[in-house]
């Protein structure tokens, strides 16, 4: 039986930023990773990284609008190709900083609990049985599949993680959900001219965002002309000859319709990728949602043992996993004082083109718990930045407390949001006076800017 000091299993953010550290600081330390397509994790695999350089792609690709769709084709293909390339090299480059890590040995294999602290790898070479004092699980999370009849045996379906090695552009796209991954989706693959639809069960979409915000949103998917079907429920998926049918129920009329695909995404969510690891034989506790339950600290149940990242739910993020990182670090050498509430709250962007970013509250949720508001509201046309990118799309929002003049909450629907929504999330953790944010000096002509004209509009 091996022996270490501690078993980190998954390669992920969170997970390899934990390894380093403990190794660089004398521990004895395995990290676990199933597949070698997967060493530095889902974002640098499969998530965040490979799709984001996709929809630059795109976005570049929409630029080209007199292409015809053979034209376009091609220019996808390439594109496909050139962020197999970029993510190959950052795989490459994650497994090198391990395997020349002093005192950090990778071992590949899937790994399941023998009993709290003893874990079996089945590796290519045979089973290890290793044994740690101290186990943290950094496994992910994986896409949710639905119970959809027809769903298993088609072989025109596909996930996040699948559809970006399709080398073929599809000419019709039916994305199944309407959140964040599939609205990305939606605009990245009309940007490379396939026709796009997406079917949510919403009434509305994206139902936690503002009104305003949400027509905005609405607009800039009407103008690339992607079909948005709300309020709908996916019933089959049968594979004919030349596409796949995807049947759905409209729930307000109940009437039945058919659309043929050459692909099928399903983007209904992701949930923690926890079943290989039988949990039980630790006595881990799940919670509610399926996730491993933790504490502010990331404890699980069973003392020793932590989790970190997507496996444990809520906010499945890369930037969140290495907060978890953090969190175990100064729990481990610091005064272990930092809890995952400090991070809150937590940016988000959804890279859609412009991207949306929000953090904190928005109007109507202040409104609803009774908070003492103001509220200031600007046209990203107004941005001079804007126009001289010639992407004038959008409306940006930021509430104030008005008993403390503390920012509670930004949302950016705009052009380079995804930078300004960091600006945001500085000046809310660091509860600065809006007046602060409202006279700070910006360079000229950028987008950071806004930050002087929207809270000027603040009496």
């Amino acid at each position: 039986m091996n022996k270490y000091d501690a078993v980190i299993i998954g390669f992920g953010r969170g997970g390899k930023s934990l390894a380093a550290e403990l190794a660089g600081k004398g521990w004895k330390v395995a990290i676990i990773e199933r597949s070698e397509e997967m060493y530095g994790g889902s974002c640098v695999n499969v998530a965040c990284i490979p799709t984001k350089a996709m929809i630059h792609f795109a976005a570049l690709s929409e630029c080209r609008k007199t292409l015809s769709f053979t034209q376009q084709s091609v220019v996808y293909r390439e594109a496909v190709n050139s962020v197999d390339r970029l993510t190959s090299s950052m795989r490459k480059a994650n497994y090198e900083k391990v395997v020349n890590k002093e005192n950090l040995t990778l071992i590949t294999g899937e790994a399941s609990f023998r009993s709290p602290h003893q874990l079996i790898v089945k590796t290519m070479e045979g089973e290890l049985v290793i044994e740690a004092d101290k186990i943290f699980i950094n496994t992910g999370s994986l896409p949710i599949i639905p119970s959809i009849t027809g769903i298993e045996k088609s072989k025109r379906v596909y996930t996040s993680e699948s559809l970006l090695k399709l080398q073929q552009l599809p000419r019709h796209l039916v994305i199944i959900g309407g959140g964040y991954v599939g609205l990305e989706f939606a605009f990245m693959y009309a940007a490379f001219g396939s026709q796009v639809t997406l079917l949510d069960t919403h009434p509305q979409i994206l139902p936690h965002e503002d009104d305003d915000i949400a027509y905005y949103v609405r607009k800039a998917i009407e103008e690339r002309e992607i079909v948005f079907h709300k309020n709908v429920m996916v019933q089959s998926i049968r594979d004919e000859k030349n596409a796949s049918i995807v049947s759905y129920v409209n729930l307000s009329t109940e009437n039945l319709h058919e659309l043929p695909a050459d692909a099928v995404l399903i983007a209904v969510g992701r949930e923690p990728d926890i079943k290989s690891l039988d949990l039980e034989a630790a006595g881990i506790h799940l919670n509610d949602h399926g996730a491993i339950e933790t504490d502010a600290h990331l404890h699980t149940s069973v003392p020793g043992i932590w989790a970190m990242g997507d496996v444990k739910g809520g906010p499945m993020f890369t930037y969140v996993s290495l907060d978890d990182y953090r969190i175990i670090i100064d729990e481990l050498f610091g005064k272990g004082q930092r809890t995952v509430f400090d991070r809150d709250p937590i940016p988000t962007t959804l890279f859609i083109e412009p991207p949306l970013a929000k953090i904190g509250v928005g109007e109507e949720e202040a409104f609803r718990v009774g908070c003492n508001i103001k509220v200031a509201k600007l046209l990203a046309s107004e941005m001079g930045r804007a126009k001289t990118l010639g992407q004038t799309e959008g409306l940006m929002k930021i509430v104030v407390n008005a008993d403390t003049n503390h920012i509670i909450g930004c949302t950016f629907f705009c052009v380079e949001a995804n930078e300004m929504i960091n600006l945001a999330a500085v000046a809310i953790h660091a509860k600065l006076d809006y007046r602060f944010m409202r006279d700070q000096v910006f360079t000229h002509p950028s987008m950071s800017e806004a930050f002087n004209k929207l809270l000027s509009l603040i009496e």
